[in-house]
């Protein structure tokens, strides 16, 4: 049975990743408004990351007893003056979950919630991938400064990052005849 304190901070981290995914599908939109669809897919990619780890906390919280409660989503920043202000976004926001998965860390050591560690693990290892790869992609536009060629390249690199298994926010699989 899980205990209240984790259960109710496991609740709270199921709300910060889907404002997570909403943040990025914000992003998702202007990168399409600014004709930059590899770095659109790039986020939209990452928004269904983000869904798939709410719901891995979702289904933690149900499978060890516990009841989820779906709290009020926060509205954020959803209009962005360039790529480089986007990307500085989603890295800090990443480096926002980090400290916020590191809070559910300590809780559970704590606590003594011995089996949520091992989730709580994955997801700090995630983190590291998350703020590596967003950090990574804003350092590379810092370079590029205002090389248009250069952002056309990033751009196409972008649209190269692969979709989950049975993604669902692929365009592909809700616009394939009979979907």
């Amino acid at each position: 049975m899980i205990g209240k304190k984790l259960r109710d901070a496991m609740n709270e981290q199921i709300k910060h990743e889907l404002e997570s995914y909403y943040i990025y599908l914000s992003m998702v939109a202007y990168f399409h408004s600014q004709n930059l669809d590899g770095m659109a897919h790039w986020m939209r990619v990452q928004s269904h990351e983000e869904q798939m780890h709410a719901m891995k906390f979702f289904d933690h919280i149900i499978e060890c007893g516990g009841t989820v409660e779906l709290l009020d989503l926060k509205q954020h920043k959803t209009k962005f003056s360039s790529p480089l202000e986007a990307f500085k976004d989603a890295y800090d926001h990443e480096l926002f979950i980090t400290s916020k998965i590191h809070k559910l860390m300590a809780i559970a050591r704590k606590e003594g919630e011995f089996s949520s560690e091992p989730l709580l693990g994955w997801f700090v290892k995630e983190q590291i991938e998350e703020e590596s790869n967003t950090s990574r992609i804003k350092q590379q536009l810092e370079m590029l400064g205002n090389s248009k060629d250069g952002l056309i390249m990033l751009d196409r690199e972008l649209a190269t990052r692969a979709w989950p298994a049975g993604s669902c926010l692929d365009p592909l699989s809700y616009n394939a005849p009979g979907a």
